[in-house]
């Protein structure tokens, strides 16, 4: 167990994210989405028990304001998927003004990331849950490769960047998908395709709301066997 914390804060596109450090590990962790409560518990469990740095989202809905709407944070990290999210809520922008809030974000993301991003050793994780029946399947036409186990609900899995750590992944008890090719467009924003730009070893442990002990166990085995 790791014993002292340090805490920080950042802003991205406005919203605070605390910055809790515990301990020397390397790796990054983001939380995003404030209305996913048990992937926020499990994270701070697994801070406490392995260390790390997280990056909390200070904000109790999925979505934030920004400007005159609101956004996804999570559909931001490109400037392509952000035009997109930000006309998700807000189909007419006055003329010039999106492009200003475009330019503005793409300054914004930069600084955002450059604390972000771990080391080219260390993993960037995120957690995620989900609540509308969104499951492994969604991700099928976009994945280079997927492992599904039996008696796995597909509600809950790993999807990762590198392929090396989808090998390992494989072999586990839980489902994975492998997604190392980029789009030819990034109108989807998301927080892989850039640190698949970046090189950056990424995992997004997804799994249904409410199901806490799941989520440990999947971050307690990131840990043990990637590391």
């Amino acid at each position: 167990k790791s014993n002292y914390f340090k805490k920080s804060f950042t802003y991205f596109a406005g919203v605070r994210f605390d910055v809790i450090q515990n301990g020397n590990s390397p790796n990054r962790y983001i939380w995003i989405h404030g209305d996913e409560q048990t992937a926020k518990m499990a994270l701070e469990y697994h801070l406490e028990n392995y260390g790390g740095t997280a990056f909390m989202i200070q904000n109790e809905k999925r979505e934030i304001s920004y400007k005159s709407t609101i956004v996804d944070p999570n559909r931001i990290f490109s400037r392509s998927g952000a035009y997109h999210a930000l006309r998700k809520f807000k189909p007419g922008w006055a003329k010039g003004t999106l492009k200003k809030a475009l330019d503005e974000l793409d300054v914004d993301r930069t600084k955002f990331l450059d604390l972000l991003m771990p080391s080219k050793e260390a993993i960037l994780i995120s957690v995620h849950n989900n609540f509308r029946g969104y499951n492994i399947e969604n991700e099928r036409e976009k994945s280079q490769r997927i492992s599904i186990k039996k008696g796995q609900d597909l509600r809950d899995f790993f999807l990762c960047t590198n392929e090396n750590d989808y090998n390992i992944l494989e072999n586990g008890p839980f489902n994975v998908v492998l997604q190392n090719k980029l789009p030819d467009k990034d109108n989807d924003g998301s927080l892989s395709w850039e640190a698949l730009r970046r090189n950056v070893r990424y995992i997004n442990v997804e799994t249904r709301l409410g199901y806490l002990s799941k989520q440990k166990k999947m971050l307690d085995y990131i840990v043990k066997y990637l590391n």
